[in-house]
């Protein structure tokens, strides 16, 4: 068998041991993992995720996941928790273990300590019957056959079964909480999903120069202002009103049509009554109107009056698409 072979033959093994294992788990979707949805649904706490190890790896992801979906949520390394951290759990947190083996030292110091303090705790475990199993108040069962690893040690397949279902238990509370795609945005400003549901018109245009001529300009004065703002048009104003635009296409097709275009003025090249956008209009929807009409600009207007442009590589540059 030549690497090549033997590259594709070892994914597909990792790819199909892994998909075996989260199929497994539909299994555990029972009536402990009912309860500790709920639990965490009614709680007037926070969740504290921990574990430790590579199990701490998927406790900082599941936090993340929770936090983002509207469950407030802390990580707590099992090993710092028992050396001073274990300060920031409250009385109503409520505390998820992750652990493949159920085992480890720490877990079994740290467990103690908020039985003690009457914290309600919950397993998710690869071993029910374990130390942790036994002393947890619900178990989540997460047991895998066997790791990918082809000397079953490395943790791959278990964390795989854990991450799937921390990502099952927040989407569960996302459903009963009616979390929207707008609830969502606000925890995400700075991400394109939070600009394609915030972002205005004017948050973009008002960075622009404003470009405009009048009607009757001669065509050199509106090539230098088309030139010096930069935007690849100039809106055409008479009596103050937007009236039309002259784009850089609208030129060359005049230098096309035109052989002496020196007595030409931007009213007999503009392309009359342009779509405009308000300035209050969200930018995902200015960048729709450029898409449908083949455009890269639009004249910003505010309670009917031209104030500026928006330029398709202002949406671009802010990561929307």
């Amino acid at each position: 068998m030549n690497n090549n072979d033997k590259i594709r033959n070892t994914a597909i093994s990792v790819i199909t041991d892994e998909y075996m294992a989260v199929k497994n788990l539909i299994k555990s979707v029972n009536d402990d993992f009912i309860k500790s949805v709920k639990l965490i649904f009614e709680s007037k706490g926070r969740v504290i995720v921990t574990g430790i190890g590579k199990s701490a790896n998927i406790a900082q992801k599941m936090v993340a996941t929770f936090n983002s979906t509207g469950t407030p949520s802390i990580f707590l390394h099992a090993a710092d928790a028992i050396h001073g951290d274990l300060g920031l759990v409250t009385k109503d947190d409520i505390l998820i273990a992750i652990s493949k083996s159920g085992e480890t030292p720490e877990i079994k110091v740290l467990i103690p300590l908020l039985k003690a303090r009457k914290n309600k705790i919950i397993a998710l475990v690869g071993n029910t019957k374990s130390y942790l199993a036994h002393q947890a108040d619900y178990i989540l069962d997460a047991t895998v056959e066997k790791e990918a690893c082809p000397n079953n040690l490395a943790p791959t397949t278990s964390t795989t079964a854990q991450l799937v279902m921390g990502d099952a238990i927040a989407i569960s509370l996302l459903e009963l909480k009616g979390f929207s795609a707008t609830d969502f945005a606000k925890f995400h400003p700075g991400g394109s999903i939070g600009k394609r549901m915030f972002m205005r018109v004017i948050d973009l245009a008002e960075n622009n120069q404003v470009p405009s001529v009048d009607a009757n300009e001669p065509i050199s004065k509106v090539i230098i202002e088309i030139s010096s703002k930069r935007l690849g048009t100039t809106a055409v104003l008479e009596n103050g009103r937007l009236t039309g635009v002259v784009t850089d296409g609208d030129l060359r097709r005049m230098i096309e049509k035109y052989a002496d275009f020196s007595k030409l003025v931007a009213r007999d090249i503009m392309t009359n009554n342009p779509l405009t956008i308000d300035k209050n209009e969200l930018v995902v929807n200015a960048l729709s109107l450029m898409r449908e009409n083949n455009i890269t600009q639009l004249p910003v207007i505010d309670d009917g009056n031209y104030i500026g442009v928006i330029h398709l590589h202002d949406i671009l540059k802010e990561g929307i698409f």
